[in-house]
């Protein structure tokens, strides 16, 4: 019996090797699409992001800010971790703004890199701040003068440049 099954067992493998041999060669045909990125533009796409978060600052508002960040975007500023960049708008730079007088940039510098789906920036800037004046705390009006660096990451997410990480530091300018 133990004969019988393995002639058989020797039988059915030569039919399907055979049976492979026979059939004919199958071609699959493929489609490579050739993408092509422009990084000069996708450059362009995530300097206008960031242009976008200075301006509003230089204007002293965070209107419109939270669609060019991730919900869970990172944030850390002069050695601090901030938490998400709701955490900074609520705890740290939307209190601070009401403080401001004025907020300009100059001297302006950036530097980005694009490794799609990610960009990598880096600013340079000096930065003058003019802070209001509290009669009823009894200060006066002053200006204060930095130079700061910022470097952040961007991510394409659904054909949109977001930041996900921002860090950034200065030091004051001594007159």
């Amino acid at each position: 019996m133990e004969l019988k099954k393995s002639v058989l067992l020797i039988l059915l493998s030569f039919a399907i090797i055979s049976s492979c041999k026979n059939k004919e060669k199958v071609e699959v045909e493929t489609s490579i699409k050739e993408v092509v990125i422009d990084i000069k533009s996708e450059k362009q796409l995530v300097e206008n992001v960031m242009k976008s978060y200075k301006d509003a600052i230089q204007n002293l508002t965070t209107e419109g800010t939270f669609v060019l960040f991730t919900p869970d975007a990172t944030v850390f500023e002069q050695g601090k971790v901030e938490g998400t960049y709701k955490d900074y708008i609520d705890h740290h730079l939307g209190p601070e703004l009401g403080h401001f007088k004025s907020f300009t940039f100059s001297d302006y510098e950036i530097h980005t890199t694009v490794n799609l789906p990610y960009a990598y920036t880096t600013e340079n800037y000096l930065y003058t701040i003019v802070l209001k004046g509290d009669e009823a705390k009894g200060t006066q009006e002053r200006t204060v003068k930095s130079k700061g660096v910022a470097t952040s990451i961007l991510q394409k997410i659904n054909g949109m440049w977001k930041i996900i990480h921002s860090h950034t530091s200065f030091r004051k300018i001594r007159s």
